[in-house]
């Protein structure tokens, strides 16, 4: 029992440093001494392999640094996951939240509009909206919240369901409290607690997602860098210079995990704290 504690603790530790990396060169990739990514660098062939010189992770396969295009691929990566995310949550929270507390008619009318979007595949759903919309990181964000939004509002309604009968919440409204107020100040704390796990890992799909449609060649416009782009491109060349496919597949691998991992130990706590107020 103590070696399992202590390989969570350390995995959960490992996940949080990674994303650590990830948000700082998400913010930074602007002011770090990097070229830029969509420069050809220099004196340098076309799918030079990494290397300390001339550069750390070699050249793609026109001849720009791949180093830069990971750092600065890492900020589509995380405006995806964290702003489908909060998209979702929220949508999530609004349309749950009032299904759980009002029921009847409330709950019967949105639950036919979340079975509605779940009866369309997630991937036809986002490669619908990447082809209909723009292509940017607006579109995948919107998408990927259209997407989530379901799951959200599925979870909230039944985390809602869970304490709109506890005794504080019955005392509110034995004093005449709106329902407006009891929503805000009594349910929507509870309720986000419960959601805030799932979010971790609904930004773990989202990086897979943004990974899959650059892939399919509905992300980014090019040379604008994904880590889902440099995949792609890099898969002509995989026989011979691998590390083209490598380095970004590790890096979206590693942040699935990560944000996967944090969401289960926080999933955990939680669980934890829902146990000892039983």
């Amino acid at each position: 029992m103590r070696a399992r504690r202590e390989a969570d603790g350390l995995s959960l530790w490992l996940a949080l440093a990674w994303v650590a990396v990830v948000v700082a060169a998400a913010v930074l990739a602007g002011a770090l001494p990097l070229r830029s990514y969509g420069a050809l660098v220099p004196g340098v062939d076309a799918r030079t392999p990494p290397g300390w010189r001339p550069e750390f992770l070699g050249t793609d396969a026109i001849g720009r640094s791949v180093l830069a295009r990971v750092v600065h691929g890492a900020r589509e990566s995380l405006l995806v996951g964290i702003g489908s995310a909060a998209l979702a949550m929220a949508a999530g929270l609004a349309t749950g939240l009032a299904a759980g507390y009002f029921r009847r008619w409330v709950d019967t009318a949105i639950g036919v509009v979340l079975d509605a979007v779940l009866a369309v595949p997630a991937l036809v759903l986002l490669i619908a909206v990447a082809a209909v919309g723009r292509r940017g990181t607006a579109t995948i964000v919107l998408g990927l919240a259209v997407v989530g939004t379901p799951s959200f509002a599925r979870l909230a309604r039944a985390s809602t369901l869970a304490v709109v009968d506890r005794e504080y919440v019955a005392a509110a409204r034995a004093l005449g409290t709106r329902p407006g107020r009891i929503l805000r100040r009594e349910l929507l704390p509870e309720v986000v607690l419960r959601l805030a796990p799932f979010a971790f890992v609904f930004m773990a799909f989202a990086v897979v997602a943004e990974a899959s449609l650059s892939f399919l060649g509905l992300g980014l416009p090019p040379p604008a860098p994904s880590w889902g782009g440099m995949i792609n491109d890099g898969r002509p060349y995989l026989d011979g210079d691998p590390f083209l496919v490598f380095v970004p597949a590790v890096c979206v691998f590693l942040t699935v995990a990560s944000f996967t991992v944090i969401g289960e130990r926080a999933r955990r706590r939680f669980d934890a704290r829902e146990s000892r107020l039983r």
